[in-house]
């Protein structure tokens, strides 16, 4: 059996040389390289053709997250973001380079860990992610985020300002067509770029609330939802435990907090510190479930690219329940991994690429019928 094939770009040699150890300290890892900048790495990679990358964000001569749009861009190779950034301005550069390609992140050694966790962590996801098939991202040759011209404060003033004038009769009209109460979305790896393309693609005035679970590291969760709602055309925020389920007309995601579990429960969003799903908390089993029991047919609910198993019997439930249900199709999965569980469970109604799923939930929200059978 082959070897994973690792190069490692870390421009702290104490830390690279404990990353070193630690890899090549697995029979199965070969360390092909390592790099001290970000320019020196993009030339090993092209070079080397590793299978795996390890890669710092913050890099003299280049940065992580020039480094992850070049290189996803030109030679496609899984890279895992080994990083201490935990700033606000830090953190948005990993999330941007999330949605660039990257497919993991995990927390730097701090060098006083009692056990060999963080070690472990550290070799299973490298092979992990090996296995994973990259995509290749023109992001590098389109400009930060692929933004058409005008940027995001455009983008985003524009849809603002249409959703806010959005005709108070049209709104009640559509209210008595019977149209949905909610939208969940359930992702994990490639979540962020996932999501800028469905929030981005809404149409205007998408009317209904949205609930998110994404899976992340607690340590980089807390500036997720603000970096997101610079990204969105709605507004996105945490959720604050007993908020109300905003009505109809109020569209807007509201993100499931780190390290807690997002359920529906008498028309309020509870927080909870229920144990782990699937290994995961927040878990998108957990939030599903509660959707399904508290709104039945009255929801909607989208499982996205992820690896393992969360939120495959939960968009089961909402389908018993009568609720409308999307699984994101293989061709456009960073990783078939969640949706996969639930098609295979027959929890997806309706199994689409990405680029068509914020259509049909537009659709959705205006009551029509888009077909009930995949």
């Amino acid at each position: 059996m082959a070897k994973t094939r690792v190069l490692v770009i870390e421009d702290s040699l104490t830390v690279r040389k404990r990353m070193l150890e630690v890899l090549a300290a697995d029979p199965d890892i070969e360390i092909v390289g390592q790099a001290g900048d970000g320019k020196r790495g993009i030339e090993l990679c092209q070079h080397l053709r590793p299978d795996v990358v390890t890669l710092d964000m913050m890099l003299p001569v280049m940065s992580g997250l020039a480094v992850t749009e070049f290189i996803m861009a030109y030679c496609p190779t899984p890279i895992l973001i080994v990083s201490a950034s935990t700033n606000r301005g830090e953190l948005f550069k990993t999330y941007e380079a999330l949605a660039a390609g990257a497919l993991d992140v995990l927390d730097k050694p701090l060098g006083n860990e009692s056990d060999d966790t963080w070690e472990q962590k550290l070799v299973s996801t490298v092979k992990l992610i090996s296995r994973i098939k990259v995509i290749m991202h023109p992001r590098a040759r389109l400009g930060p985020m692929g933004r058409p011209p005008g940027g995001p404060a455009s983008i985003e003033s524009a849809a603002r300002g249409t959703a806010l004038a959005a005709p108070v009769a049209e709104r009640q009209a559509l209210q008595r067509e019977g149209c949905l109460r909610a939208v969940a979305i359930g992702v994990s790896t490639g979540g962020p770029a996932a999501l800028i393309e469905i929030l981005r693609g809404l149409p205007h005035g998408f009317p209904l609330p949205i609930l998110l679970v994404i899976h992340i590291g607690k340590l980089f969760a807390p500036a997720f939802a603000e970096w997101l709602d610079g990204q969105s055309p709605l507004r996105v925020a945490y959720v604050a435990d007993g908020d109300p389920l905003p009505p109809f007309g109020e569209g807007k995601v509201l993100v499931a907090c780190p390290d807690s579990h997002l359920v529906l429960r008498q028309g309020k969003l509870r927080l909870t510190q229920d144990p782990e799903r699937h290994s995961c908390r927040p878990s998108v089993d957990v939030l599903f479930a509660s959707l399904a029991q508290e709104l039945g047919a009255d929801c909607a609910a989208c499982l996205l690219t992820g690896m393992g198993r969360d939120g495959a019997e939960g968009l089961l439930a909402i389908r018993r329940a009568g609720g409308r249900t999307i699984a994101q199709d293989e061709s456009t999965s960073v990783v078939f991994g969640m949706p996969k569980e639930a098609i295979l469970l027959g929890a997806a109604e309706q199994v689409l690429p990405l680029e068509k799923i914020a259509s049909v939930l537009g659709a959705l929200a205006r009551g029509a019928d888009t077909g009930r059978r995949i």
